[in-house]
């Protein structure tokens, strides 16, 4: 089977959300601190504050229960949470926002729906 990569599945997941979200969808955003950079413009990007571990996207629009969603998206299969990446999912998820791990587009669907729903992620 082949598996899409990361990069597919975060493309499906905005077309999708673009589509279902309407008004909502210009505060949903990718963060872009991930990829292979060469030195210099990684040390640029360092200095202006990027991080290991931020989630790939974010919801900025807070509902009763949280300030607002981050998203980190994964494969289907093959694909690792880094150290990094589970602090700062368990930071996030205790200073008021909602945070999480998604295998593949449908799952990162399911959360932000459960999210705009006010549900939690189901496991």
């Amino acid at each position: 089977m082949n598996v899409p990569l990361e990069h597919t599945e975060q493309v499906n997941f905005m077309r999708l959300a673009s589509l279902k979200m309407g008004k909502l969808f210009p505060l949903l955003f990718a963060i872009p601190n991930g990829g292979k950079r060469n030195i210099i413009t990684a040390k640029k990007l360092k200095a202006e504050g990027v991080k290991a571990g931020i989630p790939d996207m974010f919801f900025a629009y807070p509902t009763e229960k949280y300030r607002g969603l981050f998203i980190e998206m994964k494969r289907l299969k093959g694909s690792t949470t880094s150290d990094e990446q589970k602090a700062y999912i368990n930071l996030l998820n205790r200073t008021g926002y909602k945070a999480v791990i998604c295998k593949g587009c449908s799952k990162a669907v399911e959360a932000l729906q459960d999210y705009l729903k006010g549900q939690d992620e189901k496991s």
